[in-house]
């Protein structure tokens, strides 16, 4: 979670890096995923560390923006303070991240993407570092998903799977092969 200035500025890097990009700012047309990215990052910097009323007065400004800019992307839906440092969207395309949801360092999510609660629960899924989510799976309930795992495309997971370096796949989502999810994430990202 961002808490200072220095926090928000290593997002920023982080997520710039996560996403592939070697320049410093993104374009006007072309990285509108990206600009999404920066949007998020400022309203929870703004959330998270300004808390007069100014500062709160920006942050619901901010989260306006947001929420508009997501709709445009095809609905992406995700609060802030879910996803940490090193965050990658692939594509466009409607991904759903429910506000309990906590999202560890460098995830790469694709298109169709949903993180939810189920059967009433108030709680979602806390998912590790270094994380590669295919496009149109579910994590689903009050579960949780260890590190360095890749979940591939179309995977349905409703329950925890706490084993470090694996990947999972499948309806219902079941361990496939010992292979990590670092060949999904960018290069230059600390994966430690």
């Amino acid at each position: 979670m961002i808490k200072s200035k220095a926090d928000y500025k290593r997002y920023l890097e982080q997520d710039r890096i996560a996403l592939y990009k070697n320049k410093k700012r993104p374009s006007i047309a072309g990285d509108e995923i990206w600009q999404y990215e920066i949007l998020l990052r400022k309203t929870e910097y703004y959330l998270n560390c300004k808390k007069g009323p100014f500062g709160k007065g920006v942050a619901l400004w901010l989260h306006y923006r947001l929420r508009k800019k997501g709709r445009k992307l095809c609905g992406f839906h995700i609060p802030p303070n879910t996803f940490e440092e090193g965050l990658s969207i692939a594509h466009w395309g409607p991904i759903v991240v429910h506000p309990s949801a906590r999202i560890g360092k460098n995830c790469r999510i694709h298109q169709c993407v949903t993180i939810g609660a189920t059967n009433g629960q108030t709680k979602a899924a806390k998912i590790g570092d270094n994380v590669f989510i295919g496009p149109c799976s579910s994590v689903i309930g009050n579960i949780e998903i260890g590190n360095d795992i890749a979940i591939g495309a179309n995977t349905v997971v409703t329950k925890s799977f706490l084993d470090d370096g694996i990947t999972i796949a499948g309806t219902p989502a079941k361990k496939i092969s010992d292979n990590n999810s670092h060949s999904n994430l960018a290069a230059g990202l600390n994966l430690d």
